[in-house]
């Protein structure tokens, strides 16, 4: 008996102690936060969200959820990254190959709209236009009271990958803690209140899906479900999501209506989500025995180890780069009136804000093993989302990368280059029995299984070169890495691509230019007569896209000391491919024909691929292509789409005009209206609807105004806007496997860090000029050189093309040796 009552004394001395460190740290977190820079990483608000877009992401790369926030009835939306509708199958159409050769016919003969025509009536989807990525359902947890609460505070701490909610209410502060566990794949719940047995409530789970709910053992709650079908596919996929509580004090009772909670101190709810996918091809897995697994193994420990590890392993991707422009009472507000109030302040640190939350969402919706990030990342509330929430190769799917080589986070895009890897195999008789090639392609478009006909029709989804465009992303990964092994596994992958195209190319009569035909600008039209038509020959993005990649196939032959002969027959076709050209706006044309008006604002500004994500056009090489894609950029306009405002952030950057990047950060970056593109309260970006790619995309853009390693050098600060005079940047990447860390005073970079993984010579371009003599002794040698490389004139090619007027871009190129492994710390870089 005595030792009995020590045992309850010391257990509740323990809850004690428990319940008051809780109502500390609860005291604490209702304050107004204050501007610190531990505070600077979390979107927080004042009330719950009130729909999908004021909801909060969390995500491991395999399961996701959207963390609402509401009082009484919570609502936690599940995802998990292979619930797509459909089977296995592919859209090949056996019957195009005779009409694509018409199609060629008549756009050699100038026949535009009777081969938009022709095009439209037999050249369309084959069977479906893909399938959709689905939802798994809804985690509810129903507590008793009214929803009239005090203190009411939720966020999303994005540099630990946690959310939160607190409120009082009835005198009791009631504390909710949320994340998915890095490496054990649950989503974890845990409910705590700062006095004893307050947590009661009623946990649910919910699909709109085919499913059904039932108890497993006598603690564990079961939705099985099944994902649909579509457009003539019958749903294959099946899933298990498994729920179960661990409460402390209390009772706890789990039926078929779900799990009853009553006066527990604390409840911590584990849940997992598994499928039977396997691979494009095989679904034979059992979705059951796989989300017992991994529930079994979470449950063996406690929260606080789990969100330990969590919290560890997300760390390790997200804290490799750091971005300080400087933080002020801005930041004390909600993130909504924030994001309310951006266009009108100087509130920079929500554009660094901003740019790491582009990060944590790359990092929480792509993780080695998973599925790629879709359109919606790995967050769709629906049944059916916008666009399917698929793979759209046109430009989005690649924006979604755009961040990981430069942001330090490569490791997560092993998923694009599995997928890039799988389409190569699917893609192989697509190319043949479509095209009558060698090879492999794919149109603007795929899913889950892989698909590579022609989606949604022939004036959208006749475009053939996503295979080259794909291929970047491989050369990319090589020239930040260095890695040989990766490009010897990955070269036959571009080798194919680039075979498609020598069998592919037409040669156009006009001028014997080979050219990709039939094909489309993607999305946009021209107009010949009275018609609009999108179909064509020669646009100028795919002469871009097929001269980058017969470029990169060519220097990674010459990388792995293979294939000299077809190399020099790639050479050879790429002479012949048709030059970018200035039309009579003084544009660069986006098509074969000088078609372009001025008038026009079209999101899409494929013709512009060459100055980014290629580099293709230099201000130092090619100053009137320069000039003409600024001409191009003004005509289209700055407010669109999220997305194209987020391209258009990377291409001012690269125009080396930070303020007008930064004018379309402010542009992106205001609550939605109407059609126009925006950021909703949850900073998730918005077409509208929401995707995730004008998220990615402009993180790469800012990065993009810091740091640019494309066109022969390390250039610092290359787009800096006046409004970020100061500030630091460590871990940016440049290629050639450089780690840039760098502070600035006064648009001055005043001190730099040079990390060599590879060695080899570094050569920086700067807008200033520096002290060499420091710049020579810090690095210990005398033999480096610095020196003015040239002051380049710039033709600004007028619209009405009657004048070209002189600009002057001044820039320091200073050359420095440098040794695999090596640390250089550079400073007093100034006069």
């Amino acid at each position: 008996m005595k030792g009995v009552f020590y045992k309850k004394v010391n257990i509740f001395v323990a809850a004690l102690l428990m319940f008051s460190s809780i109502q500390a740290q609860q005291k604490h977190a209702e304050r107004k936060p204050t501007v610190t820079n531990q505070g600077r990483y979390k979107l927080w608000y004042n009330k719950p969200a009130k729909n999908w877009n004021e909801a909060l992401p969390i995500g491991n790369g395999f399961i996701g959820a959207m963390v609402f926030g509401n009082v009484q009835n919570e609502r936690i939306q599940l995802n998990e990254s292979t619930i797509w509708g459909g089977g296995p199958n592919n859209t090949i159409d056996s019957n195009a190959r005779p009409y694509i050769s018409q199609v060629r016919a008549l756009l050699a003969g100038k026949k535009y709209a009777e081969a938009q025509e022709l095009a439209n009536n037999k050249l369309g989807p084959k069977g479906n236009s893909g399938m959709p990525y689905q939802l798994a359902g809804n985690l509810y947890i129903k507590f008793p009271g009214a929803d009239s609460v005090t203190n009411y505070y939720r966020d999303l701490d994005i540099a630990n990958a946690t959310a939160v909610v607190k409120y009082t209410l009835n005198g009791v502060n009631y504390k909710r803690e949320y994340f998915t566990a890095f490496g054990n794949n649950v989503l974890m719940v845990r409910l705590t209140a700062n006095k004893p047995g307050m947590i009661s409530c009623k946990v649910k789970l919910q699909s709109p899906l085919k499913s059904s709910v039932g108890v497993n053992g006598k603690e564990t709650l079961v939705l099985s479900g099944q994902g649909s079908d579509h457009e003539g596919q019958k749903g294959q996929i099946k899933y298990t999501v498994l729920t179960r509580v661990k409460n402390f004090r209390g009772t706890c009772v789990t039926d078929t209506s779900g799990i009853t909670i009553a006066n527990a101190d604390t409840a911590v709810i584990y849940l997992s989500i598994a499928t039977n996918f396997v691979n494009y091809r095989d679904v034979s897995a059992n979705s059951m025995n796989r989300a017992e697994d991994i529930l079994h193994k979470a449950y063996r420990y406690d929260f606080n180890v789990l969100i330990n590890n969590h919290i560890r392993f997300y760390r390790s991707y997200f804290d490799r780069v750091k971005l300080n422009l400087h933080i002020d009472s801005s930041a004390s507000h909600p993130t909504d009136i924030r994001i309310k109030n951006f266009a009108n302040n100087n509130d920079t640190q929500l554009a660094e804000l901003y740019f790491q939350y582009g990060r944590y969402l790359l990092i929480s919706s792509s993780q080695p093993g998973s599925q790629p990030a879709n359109l919606q990342g790995i967050w769709n509330g629906e049944v059916k989302g916008p666009w399917d929430s698929k793979y759209t190769i046109n430009i989005n799917t690649e924006m979604n990368y755009w961040p990981s080589e430069v942001t330090q986070l490569p490791e997560l895009s092993t998923p694009l280059f599995q997928m890039i890897k799988d389409l190569s195999v699917t893609g192989a008789p697509t190319a043949k029995i479509m095209y009558g090639t060698r090879g492999w392609m794919l149109h603007h478009n795929t899913d889950i299984w892989r698909i590579t006909g022609i989606v949604d029709g022939a004036f959208w989804g006749l475009w053939p070169t996503s295979n080259a465009w794909l291929s970047q992303h491989i050369w990319e990964h090589y020239l930040y890495s260095g890695d040989k092994t990766f490009l010897k596994e990955y070269y036959p992958i571009m080798k194919g691509a680039a075979e498609y195209y020598i069998d592919a190319l037409q040669k156009e009569p006009e001028h014997g230019w080979l050219v990709v035909s039939p094909s489309i600008s993607p999305e946009h039209e021209y107009i010949d007569g009275k018609n609009q038509v999108s179909v064509t020959a020669g646009a100028t993005m795919d002469n871009q896209l097929v001269f980058g990649l017969f470029t990169d196939v060519i220097r990674a032959a010459a990388e792995l000391h293979v294939d000299k002969v077809f190399a020099d027959s790639l050479a050879a076709y790429r002479s012949q491919l048709p030059p970018m050209q200035i039309g009579k706006h003084g544009q660069l044309q986006e098509w074969l024909e000088d078609f372009d008006r001025t008038d026009d604002h079209h999101r899409h500004v494929s013709h512009l691929y060459g100055l980014f994500p290629g580099n293709q056009i230099s201000p130092f090489t090619q100053p009137q292509l320069f000039a003409a894609v600024k001409n191009s950029l003004i005509y289209r306009g700055d407010v669109s789409t999220g997305w194209s405002m987020a391209w258009k952030i990377n291409l001012w950057a690269r125009l080396l005009d930070g303020n007008h990047a930064h004018k379309l950060i402010k542009d992106q970056i205001k609550p939605v209206t109407g059609n126009s593109g925006g950021t909703y309260p949850n900073l998730f970006d918005a077409h509208p609807p929401f995707q995730i790619d004008g998220n990615f995309g402009c993180t790469s853009g800012i990065a993009e105004m810091l740091l640019q390693s494309h066109d022969g050098a390390i250039y610092l600060l290359p787009a800096l806007p006046d409004d970020w005079k100061d500030g630091s940047a460590s871990g940016l990447m440049a290629r050639g496997g450089f780690k840039i860390d760098m502070k600035w005073a006064n648009h001055k970079i005043i001190k730099l860090v040079i990390h060599s993984s590879l060695g080899g010579n570094c050569r920086l371009r700067f807008n200033q000029q520096m002290n060499n003599k420091l710049l020579a002794v810090a690095n210990g040698s005398n033999k480096n050189r610095f020196y003015q490389v040239m002051d380049l004139k710039t033709p600004i090619v007028k619209p009405s093309n009657e004048s070209i007027t002189p600009s002057l871009i001044k820039t320091w190129v200073y050359d420095m040796p440098t040794t695999p492994g090596k640390t250089y710390v550079i400073e007093k870089l100034i006069n």
